[in-house]
C-alpha cells in the first residue's frame, strides 16, 4: 500500500556500514572525491530564498575546482544516467535556465572553505512541478596530462591525472506538490559484489521522494540496518534499491523482518512507507 508524502525534502547523502550490535549504516553527511568535500549533499529551491554550497579542500596543496550543471536521469537500478542536451526534455531544459550559482570557479588553499550561492531566476511561467539538475564540481588538475617524446625511442608515454568530480542534486519545486511512496518483495540476492538485501521502491505523485531505509527484527529495539540517501525521482515509477551485507548480517536476516522507509531524521524522521516479510 502506498503511503502519502506531503513534506518538503532537504539536504542528506548516502552510504552504508554494517555491524548487528551496532546497526549496520550506509550514511555520509557530506559527499568527498579525491581531496574535495561538499555540504550539503542535497538542495531543495522553492523560489522563496537562495541557499549555499560549502566545499572544503581537505587535501594537502592548493586545488582548483570548476562548477557546472549537468542533467542525470535516475534508472530502474536507481543509478543516474548523464543526459546530453539534444536529449533534454522541457523540464530539464527550463531547470538549466532558472538555476542561479556564483562563482563558477575557485581556487582553495589546504582546509580553506568556500561557499557557493545558489538561487533561482523568475519562475512565474513555470508550470508546477519538480524540476532537477545536479551541480558537479570538478577539480582541474595542474596537468590533466603529459606526454613525453622519450630519447631512447620506446615511443610516446602518456601519464594521465585522475580528475575528481562530485555531484549534488539541485531540486526546484513549485507548487503544493505530493508524492506517495510503497515498498514490496524484500528478498536476499547475490550480486557479483556479494550477498544484498534488495527490494522494490515504488512511488506515485509529482515529487521525490527521498529518506531513509530501516530493516529491524522482531522484538529488537534498534534497527539491525540502516541505509541512508535513498531516493527515488519524479522520472521513475518504480526502482529497485539493493542494500550490500557481510556474512554477519546476511545470516541475522534470516527470518521474519520489517523495512520501513523513514524522512531524514532532520526533517521529522516519519515513516513514509513499511513492509514486513520473512526472509530465507
Amino acid at each position: 500500500m502506498f503511503a502519502k508524502f506531503t513534506r518538503n525534502l532537504s539536504p542528506l547523502a548516502l552510504a552504508l556500514t554494517s555491524v548487528i550490535a551496532a546497526p549496520l549504516i550506509m550514511t555520509a553527511p557530506a559527499h568527498a572525491a579525491g581531496d574535495l568535500l561538499v555540504a550539503p549533499t542535497r538542495v531543495v529551491l522553492d523560489g522563496r530564498r537562495g541557499t549555499e554550497v560549502i566545499l572544503n579542500n581537505i587535501g594537502d596543496e592548493e586545488a582548483t575546482y570548476r562548477i557546472s550543471l549537468e542533467l542525470r536521469r535516475m534508472n530502474e537500478v536507481g543509478r543516474l544516467e548523464e543526459v546530453s542536451e539534444e536529449a533534454a526534455n522541457e523540464k530539464e531544459q527550463a531547470v538549466q535556465r532558472i538555476i542561479r550559482y556564483a562563482p563558477r570557479r575557485v581556487t582553495l588553499p589546504p582546509n580553506q572553505p568556500q561557499s557557493i550561492r545558489i538561487g533561482l531566476g523568475q519562475m512565474q511561467d513555470l508550470p508546477d512541478g519538480e524540476y532537477r539538475a545536479h551541480m558537479l564540481f570538478r577539480a582541474i588538475p595542474k596537468t590533466a596530462a603529459v606526454t613525453e617524446a622519450q630519447d631512447e625511442g620506446d615511443g610516446v608515454q602518456i601519464q594521465l591525472i585522475p580528475v575528481y568530480g562530485v555531484t549534488i542534486p539541485i531540486i526546484v519545486r513549485k507548487g503544493q506538490l505530493q508524492a506517495q511512496a510503497a515498498l514490496a518483495n524484500p528478498r536476499v540476492e547475490q550480486t557479483v559484489d556479494g550477498p544484498a538485501l534488495a527490494f522494490d521502491l515504488s512511488r506515485k505523485g509529482d515529487a521525490s521522494v527521498f529518506g531513509e531505509i530501516r530493516v529491524s527484527k522482531p522484538g529488537v529495539a534498534e534497527p539491525m540496518m540502516v541505509a541512508r540517501g535513498i531516493a527515488i525521482y519524479p522520472e521513475l515509477e518504480s526502482r529497485i534499491v539493493t542494500l550490500p551485507v557481510n556474512e554477519e548480517v546476511l545470516a541475522a536476516l534470516k527470518g521474519p523482518v520489517t523495512i520501513g522507509y523513514y524522512e531524514a531524521i532532520e526533517n521529522g524522521g516519519a515513516l513514509i512507507a513499511e513492509v514486513k516479510s520473512v526472509l530465507n
